[in-house]
């Protein structure tokens, strides 16, 4: 086996190739900005803004910048400008409430904070916590911030192109993207160059990726699946992305449906197609350019695959994690008719297992175990944390924490999560994150958190309570509390109380019994 940590280092700028061998052609619409720039205009934009972050904040090899901001083309700019430079980007979520923010960047520590002007205040707050020296704001700062906020197109207009791209390897850290996590803090899941490639690669055969290809790209790109699937892809083989600031049904439908706009490829949460296909023009809608509709994220109703299917465009399923970079199952588009519910087979270059709780190797099809991936395209770690990687990867297999099973054709159905997390509108919810915050309220003796059905997100959550003797809380004093201190899609929907939680023998919340009694919808 080819040790690739030991390869010689090697520069490989896909945006410089692409700027020699196909300079005039289109690489990037943004419907927010209504700007449009060829693979010439986008390499030396990104190659001006690496000789800026150089230049003026002393970016260098391994440090962090981080971006926080709306859908925008800039932060593919700055994602490619670190990679000339070593540097590590670090897409920040703006749907967190800003102390979730301030753990993440403290964590993280970046040298640099990239933001958009809707996000100001927030990054404001963030950076005088966290103690970041340098802002930029990428829609140029307002007259009160001049004299502390860098304007991004001035970095790029002010400054000559950087032409001598760093060496890296395979394992060159290239992106840190915090994930939920369990024990109620986020962790820094580290993506590699290496990993970002091999993405390209999985994905290419199941999703029909290639020079030729135009992707609509809605999904939050501080998200791997807004990142990755396919936007990444099209940067690497010379395609075309058009990027949106945020989803709405009624523009990506005119989008989809437009042949002059050539969109070939998309990803989507279920949510994202249930709401297209919810608008009035769907009814008539057809899809002349269309090849590919990939979705993941949750679980998709199968009614919902049928409608979109009878539009001659069957929702290719999949399954993919952060720390996957992300791909690791999908399906072609002929099995996403043929194996309706499935997640799909194992990517060309990734190793899957099913073991039990023991971690012993499920052999059958139809039992149900834990889903370990290996391969190229996994994590080396979570970042300033060991303790996290040393629980979740066991001689370089990667534990999923997700209950799957796979049938005798050899597809994988992810059955529920082999933890307690719940996906709410395409978003990891982890209770115990929720949980700690609960916490903080001096009135409640103890609390669980569940996923509940929901029409229109899929889950979201319900708090179970337990108030201490002669306390009283309300629902909505419970639920404003969460409001103001995690992001929206966190926050649960509704609250019941209790005389007390269900525990095991040794203590352990039974949260199975908890779905059981109060999980409905």
């Amino acid at each position: 086996m080819v040790n690739l940590e030991n390869m010689s280092p090697q520069s490989f700028d896909w945006l410089a190739h692409h700027a020699k061998v196909r300079p005039d052609k289109e690489a990037v619409i943004d419907l927010g900005t209504k700007r449009r720039f060829t693979w010439a205009e986008v390499n030396d934009r990104t190659s001006r803004l690496a000789a800026a972050f150089a230049s003026e904040f002393r970016i260098r090899d391994g440090d962090r910048v981080a971006v926080l901001a709306h859908n925008n083309s800039n932060l593919f700019e700055v994602q490619f400008a670190c990679w000339k430079l070593g540097a590590i980007m670090v897409p920040l979520n703006w749907r967190l409430a800003v102390p979730e923010l301030e753990f993440i960047v403290g964590d993280a520590d970046p040298a640099v904070m990239i933001h958009d002007d809707p996000l100001a205040d927030v990054a404001q707050k963030v950076a005088k916590t966290c103690g970041i020296d340098h802002l930029v704001n990428w829609d140029g700062p307002s007259a009160d911030e001049a004299a502390r906020v860098a304007d991004y197109e001035d970095l790029i207009l002010s400054i000559e192109p950087m032409d001598n791209p760093i060496s890296w390897f395979h394992d060159q850290p290239v992106t840190i993207m915090y994930t939920s996590g369990t024990t109620g803090r986020p962790k820094g899941a580290i993506i590699t160059q290496g990993m970002v490639l091999w993405n390209v690669v999985n994905s290419t055969s199941f999703f029909k990726l290639g020079v030729d290809m135009t992707n609509l790209a809605f999904l939050p790109l501080f998200h791997t699946g807004g990142l990755n699937c396919f936007a990444n892809p099209a940067y690497h083989y010379g395609g075309r992305n058009i990027i949106m600031r945020d989803f709405e049904p009624s523009l990506a439908l005119e989008y989809l449906t437009n042949p002059d706009h050539g969109v070939t490829h998309l990803l989507g949460v279920p949510a994202n197609f249930l709401f297209m296909s919810q608008d009035p023009a769907f009814e008539t809608a057809t899809f002349p350019t269309v090849e590919i509709c990939g979705v993941g994220g949750s679980p998709t109703p199968e009614p919902l695959i049928r409608t979109w299917t009878a539009k001659g465009l069957p929702l290719q399923q999949g399954f993919g994690m952060t720390e996957t970079s992300p791909m690791v199952l999908a399906l072609t588009p002929e099995s996403a008719v043929t194996k309706i519910g499935a997640a799909g087979q194992p990517a060309m270059h990734t190793e899957v297992r099913l073991v039990d709780e023991n971690g012993v190797d499920i052999d059958e099809s139809g039992v149900t175990g834990e889903l370990w991936v290996r391969g190229p395209n996994v994590t080396p770690g979570y970042w300033n944390r060991p303790d996290a990687t040393a629980a979740a990867i066991t001689d370089g297999w990667l534990h999923t924490g997700d209950a799957v099973r796979r049938d005798d054709d050899g597809y994988y159905y992810i059955i529920d999560r082999w933890k307690d997390m719940y996906i709410s509108g395409g978003e990891n919810v982890y209770p115990a994150e929720v949980e700690s915050v609960l916490y903080q309220l001096p009135e409640i003796a103890e609390v669980s958190v569940i996923g509940v059905p929901d029409d229109k997100w899929v889950e979201v959550g319900r708090a179970c309570v337990v108030l201490k003797e002669g306390r009283e809380l309300t629902e909505q004093a419970i639920i404003a509390h969460c409001r103001a201190n995690l992001a929206r899609f966190k926050v649960p929907r509704s609250v019941v109380f209790l005389d007390e939680i269900p525990h095991n023998a040794t203590g352990k919340v039974l949260k199975r019994e908890l779905r059981r009694l109060h999980g409905g919808g």
